[in-house]
């Protein structure tokens, strides 16, 4: 379920095929809030990418629901 866009406040590459890389002022797509250990990380889209990326990259410009879907830090992407 898609719950926000926003845009990125700065460029951002991740440490590994987890993370999804974005460019400053690119759209990105948020489906998740993540929970536990790493609150600080969402997951999102960016164009056909999906991966993790830090809260506080994003600038929220539009909300799509209303109801938070959280889960927790013990699910990970797999690397291939």
């Amino acid at each position: 379920v898609l719950m926000c866009r926003g845009k990125a406040m700065q460029d951002f590459k991740g440490p590994d095929c987890r993370f999804v890389n974005f460019k400053k002022g690119e759209a990105v797509y948020v489906y998740y809030k993540l929970i536990g250990k790493s609150t600080e990380l969402w997951a999102g889209s960016v164009g056909s990418d999906f991966g993790y990326f830090p809260k506080d990259l994003l600038e929220i410009n539009h909300n799509y629901s209303n109801e938070e879907l959280e889960l927790p830090t013990d699910v990970s992407l797999i690397c291939y």
